[in-house]
């Protein structure tokens, strides 16, 4: 297992992986975002690594890693992103006729040099001519950002608030040659798109969650995938401290978590304006010609009627989150029976909130531990483990209507 330094910090991404937290508080009262505070946020959310690089550099010494063994193609194939809009002309044309070499580490540290790599800041020294990388970190846009493969695979405009679910962070955390073999084995058999944000808290092997998304969360309360905390300020040190390593502190009874990294807090001046930043990213609208309207039309009928579905997707919102939680036994992404590994036993709460639906059609696999690869075998799980009795067209119906959202 860890050693003691590597259990008590942390290991990914920023804003959950098992998910994120929702909007400042528990009132009812509509939040309004304050653009100005947004805009800190959104340089935070991008470029702040809160003070990681001690985990990352010192403690798993990734820098090593990437130095020796991680050239642009083996960082595309672990699905890190590359942000085409930082990449100069010369760039650009050097990759499209093959005069920059995808395939070596230097192009690697040139891209770590320019900021283009999304969610991972390193500092690349340079001495005789050879660039040497001394440290890097990672930002929340790591797991909780994409691109839109406008260059090509993988290169491309920022999507922030987009579940990286190419990120296979288990694999690449498992390259740090401070960890045993046996923990190596179990970072790397999480998969692309998952993480299991409580395992290097709690040492519990079990399925990871899916990287949920970070858009759509305004006016959302407790949107954790257990709804452990009451605003994403919440969600945003408990990833921070414990997950990404950065500087600051985190404690929760109910958990028996207390973990404190370095003297000096880089996280909590940041927490107001990182969560606005988040509340302020919309849900994507689904993509033109992407869903059948009339059929959808008459899923809405299937989804407040025989799908039984608005009973907790309720709201413009569609979560029931802001008013409670829900027993594992009511959630039919819940594995039967239950062998005490689910991630709400591991929890807080130990119950699970309702997943807000607003651009459900955009992050397959889903439920929080991924067991429904589409929105056609969420709508069977739900009909086979709830006994609905839906005709063919009535799934087929509510499909559209889901896709439409």
């Amino acid at each position: 297992m860890f050693n003691a330094d590597v259990k008590r910090a942390a290991v990914l991404g920023s804003l959950f992986v098992a998910g994120l937290a929702g909007c400042g508080s528990d009132s009812n009262a509509p939040h309004v975002v304050d653009p100005t505070l947004a805009a800190q946020g959104k340089d935070i959310f991008r470029n702040d690594t809160f003070g990681d690089e001690t985990f990352w550099t010192d403690t798993l010494m990734m820098n090593q890693v990437i130095q020796t063994a991680v050239d642009p193609t083996t960082a595309l194939m672990v699905g890190l992103k590359v942000d085409a809009e930082a990449l100069p002309a010369e760039v650009v044309a050097g990759v499209q006729d093959g005069s920059i070499s995808l395939t070596s580490t230097a192009t690697t540290l040139a891209l770590l040099k320019l900021n283009a790599v999304v969610g991972v800041k390193g500092t690349v020294e340079t001495a005789n001519g050879v660039d040497t990388l001394t440290r890097v970190g990672i930002t929340c846009a790591l797991c909780h950002s994409t691109v839109d493969d406008s260059f090509t695979k993988g290169i491309g405009k920022r999507l922030d608030g987009w579940p990286n679910h190419d990120l296979n962070p288990g694999m690449i955390i498992s390259l740090s040659p401070a960890l045993d073999q046996a923990t190596k084995d179990v970072y790397a058999s999480w998969g692309p798109g998952k993480y299991d944000p409580r395992y290097n808290l709690d040492g519990v092997i079990a399925p990871p969650a899916v990287i949920p998304p970070a858009y759509g969360l305004l006016n959302v309360n407790k949107v954790t995938a257990t709804g452990d905390g009451n605003d994403l300020a919440y969600w945003n040190r408990y990833v921070s401290v414990t997950q990404m390593g950065g500087h600051g502190s985190f404690m929760e009874p109910r958990t028996g978590v207390s973990v404190t990294h370095g003297t000096d807090d880089q996280v909590s001046s940041k927490l107001p304006a990182l969560q606005e930043y988040q509340l302020s990213i919309p849900a994507p609208p689904p993509p033109a010609g992407s869903f059948d309207q009339a059929a959808a039309d008459r899923g809405k009928a299937v989804f407040t009627g025989a799908g039984k579905c608005a009973g907790c997707h309720s709201g413009d919102t569609f979560t029931d989150a802001n008013s409670k939680l829900h027993d594992p036994s009511e959630v039919v992404s819940e594995p039967e029976p239950n062998d005490g590994t689910s991630y709400a036993s591991r929890s807080a709460t130990k119950k699970y909130r309702t997943a807000p639906l607003r651009g459900v059609w955009q992050h397959p696999p889903y439920f929080h531990n991924g067991t429904a690869a589409t929105l056609d075998a969420v709508v069977e799980t739900y009909d086979s483990r709830k006994s609905l009795g839906l005709t063919a067209d009535q799934k087929a119906d509510l499909v559209q209507y889901l896709k439409s959202l």
